[in-house]
């Protein structure tokens, strides 16, 4: 009789072991959970060209010329590491410029300074963060000079100074960059034959400038 209440007992409990496997079989599968794929930071590695234009205050030979100019810029920046915000660069610019200065002398005439051009290249030091980025530059600038006397005479020179600055830069999109910046240059002293009478002079500069760039993928 025991045997057979074992036997029992066994038999409800299979019973019971196979509508429970039914009933989970019927039950609707979850999707496994999803895990979105990294945004991959901006990176400011590769080399890029742009345009730019800004104004410029110059004190020279007791005057203060000023005036604006426009030009191109070209430059390659490295992003130090993954993961890294510094950022090291090299840039050389070149502009147009429309930027004088005149003065009475004591011949009653006047004298006039002017420069047409200028340019510099420059190392860049700065960190980023993300798509903004914070730099310094310094390095050679150049441009030309010219002295006008009257009554006298006239000489031009291209003077080579330094320069320093900084700004800050916005990637608006992955290849489009927004700049504004400031430097101090300082061009030397040459010496200006002007008919009968010779001077030196001098030339220092403060200058605020904007500009948009083109990144290009980096090649290596």
């Amino acid at each position: 009789m025991i045997r057979n209440i074992l036997l029992g007992a066994a038999s409800i409990a299979a019973v019971a072991l196979a509508a429970q496997s039914a009933r989970a079989a019927d039950l609707p599968m979850e999707p496994a959970p999803t895990v979105a794929a990294p945004v991959p930071s901006f990176s400011w590695t590769g080399p890029y060209i742009g345009v730019q234009s800004g104004y410029a205050w110059q004190r020279a030979s007791n005057m203060k010329p000023d005036g604006w100019m426009i030009g191109g810029f070209a430059g390659y920046n490295w992003q130090l590491g993954e993961g890294s915000g510094a950022v090291v660069g090299i840039e050389t610019d070149i502009n147009y410029a429309d930027i004088d200065g005149k003065r009475p002398n004591g011949a009653g005439g006047r004298t006039k300074v002017s420069q047409d051009w200028n340019g510099a290249t420059r190392a860049r030091l700065g960190y980023a963060f993300d798509r903004f980025l914070v730099y310094g530059a310094a390095g050679v600038a150049y441009g030309d000079r010219e002295l006008k006397r009257r009554p006298g005479g006239t000489d031009s020179k291209t003077a080579v100074g330094w320069t320093v600055g900084g700004g800050v830069e916005y990637a608006v999109t992955e290849n489009v960059a927004l700049r504004g910046e400031y430097r101090y240059t300082d061009y030397g002293k040459d010496k200006f034959n002007l008919g009968r009478f010779s001077t030196k002079s001098s030339a220092t500069e403060h200058r605020v400038m904007g500009g948009v760039a083109v990144k290009f993928n980096s090649p290596f």
